[in-house]
């Protein structure tokens, strides 16, 4: 018989091994065919136990049944459900339109899977070993599961579309010869895209990717020794949130669910550089106990982001750098103890409207959070912390932060100005502490009042005068614009003079700085 007679007939080709005709009839009824034996360690297929041939089947028969399969048996629907078995050769699809459902647990697989450019409609490979999964630009109408397989050459999807769910929840993947691990730029999925416990040796890569709903790396582990990135993702677009947050380990539970009591937590953990640069999300960024090792060249790098929120409630790196640098981000969620210390964060143009500390953020250590992201002065982080605490009512707050920024800005200044800079914070601090002006003036009068008393003061002019009073003398020294009548018509001589000089330029200091403290008050800045 032919072998297109054969297919059109349902009639078993001549030359199957015993293991492909009991698939193939199973193909036909839509039953899954099982080749394992009971024993989990013989049935491991990541294990080193030898499958024989009672459990292997050719690459090309698997291809030949998807492709070009025969008809399914009536009242049937034909599948490819298998478990326990080895495929030999390459599972070559490449260009292919599968239509039955594909399903395989526990397999183990020689070689390559090659899918490109391949149409699915669901296909799930599950605790499968396979060498090197090659999928670019492959397209699935419902779901891609890869969860618990191995991948020992890498993973490429570049291009791919998948029309729900993508699966890699504990899988493990090795790098490939480019170094990366998994190749997913320009990816699309329609819903989610779980890799939770996922472990990834060499780079994840996921340029220009979009998510349709939400990103789930929860306690996955990142590594890459290799290269800078571990996770390398800038342009994603993720229409819900990006979980970079624990999970519990041997847990059954659904995919972000509170574990139950007693449930053992890994902790998402990354070692290698992480670049999110132009990322678009569409509810929040969540680094939650997220942990970050880095070298000292290496960094989490979140320029340019939009979020409506960041939670970063991660551990604080060691080495390396976070950056923020262009980030827009509406609620700001974050602990002191998170953040990098001098010269290793830098938030250049960071924008955030609102501030939500977990635990406490006392104003002091916000303010050393702002000096250390700003190794040389840089009046914007000061001002945009300033605006969210005046937005949220901390008049108080805002103002120690815009003195604060003052401060920082006089260090940069040449000596004449810095004097005058400490002059302007010891009257009256820069304006932002108005009452300290009336201090210096009650105390500079009552001396001057004292002082003028002794004085030795004809008039001027020998007809008319007022009457020698002290201390509207002294208060009209003071006070450079009022005219209080005292000062055009005494003379003094000697030390009295240079008394009265210094009490008027004390009191222009005084009127000047309380002026500009003024002005930036009205102005709200």
């Amino acid at each position: 018989m032919t072998e297109g007679a054969g297919i059109r007939s349902g009639d078993l080709p001549d030359d199957l091994t015993a293991a492909e005709a009991g698939m193939w009839q199973a193909f036909r009824n839509g039953t899954v065919y099982d080749l394992s034996s009971g024993d989990t360690v013989v049935d491991d297929p990541h294990g080193g136990h030898p499958w024989g041939p009672d459990r292997t089947v050719r690459a090309r028969i698997v291809c030949w049944l998807l492709l070009d399969g025969p008809p399914a048996l009536a009242g049937r629907v034909s599948s490819l459900k298998l478990t326990g078995v080895q495929v030999s050769g390459t599972l070559d699809l490449a260009g292919g339109t599968v239509v039955p459902y594909v399903e395989m647990k526990g397999c183990r697989f020689e070689r390559e899977i090659l899918l490109p450019e391949a149409r699915f409609t669901t296909a799930r490979f599950v605790n499968c070993s396979v060498p090197r999964l090659e999928a670019a630009r492959v397209h699935t109408e419902g779901d891609l599961h890869l969860p618990r397989c191995r991948f020992h050459n890498g993973v490429r999807l570049t291009d791919a579309h998948i029309g729900t769910d993508l699966l890699m929840n504990q899988a493990i993947v090795y790098r490939d010869r480019s170094g990366r691990s998994i190749a997913a730029d320009g990816m699309t999925v329609g819903q989610d895209l779980q890799a939770e416990l996922l472990e990834s040796h060499g780079e994840l890569s996921l340029r220009s990717a979009t998510i349709g709903v939400s990103l789930s790396l929860r306690g996955a582990r990142l590594t890459n020794p290799y290269t800078r990135l571990a996770l390398n993702a800038p342009q994603l677009t993720v229409e819900r949130t990006l979980y970079l947050t624990p999970a519990g380990v041997g847990a059954s539970m659904l995919s972000g669910a509170t574990p139950a009591r007693g449930t053992r937590i890994q902790r998402f953990e990354c070692q290698g550089g992480v670049r999110l640069d132009d990322g678009r999300f569409g509810d929040a960024v969540d680094l939650e106990r997220a942990r970050f090792v880095f070298t000292d060249e290496q960094e989490l790098s979140l320029r340019r982001i939009q979020a409506p929120e960041l939670r970063f409630l991660g551990e604080k790196p060691q080495r390396g750098k976070v950056v923020l640098s262009g980030a827009r981000v509406g609620n700001l969620v974050d602990r002191a103890s998170a953040w990098p210390g001098p010269g290793n964060l830098h938030m250049g143009g960071f924008a955030y409207e609102n501030l939500v500390p977990h635990g406490p953020f006392p104003l002091a250590e916000r303010l050393e959070w702002v000096a250390a992201a700003t190794a040389e002065y840089n009046p914007e982080p000061y001002e945009r912390l300033a605006a969210v605490l005046r937005a949220g009512g901390e008049d108080e707050d805002a103002r120690e932060v815009l003195l604060a920024k003052q401060r920082r800005r006089r260090e940069s200044l040449p000596p004449a100005a810095k004097l005058w800079g400490y002059v302007q914070d010891w009257t009256v601090a820069y304006g932002y502490r108005p009452g300290r002006a009336a201090v210096w003036m009650a105390v500079l009068w009552a001396a001057g009042s004292v002082a003028f008393a002794h004085a030795s003061h004809p008039p001027l002019k020998g007809g008319d005068h007022p009457a020698w009073n002290p201390a509207l003398f002294a208060l009209d020294l003071l006070l450079p614009v009022i005219d209080l009548g005292q000062v055009g018509f005494w003379q003094l001589r000697g030390g009295w003079q240079w008394l009265a000089a210094a009490m008027v330029l004390l009191g222009w200091v005084l009127a000047t700085t309380v002026a500009a403290g003024a002005t930036r008050l009205l102005r709200r800045s």
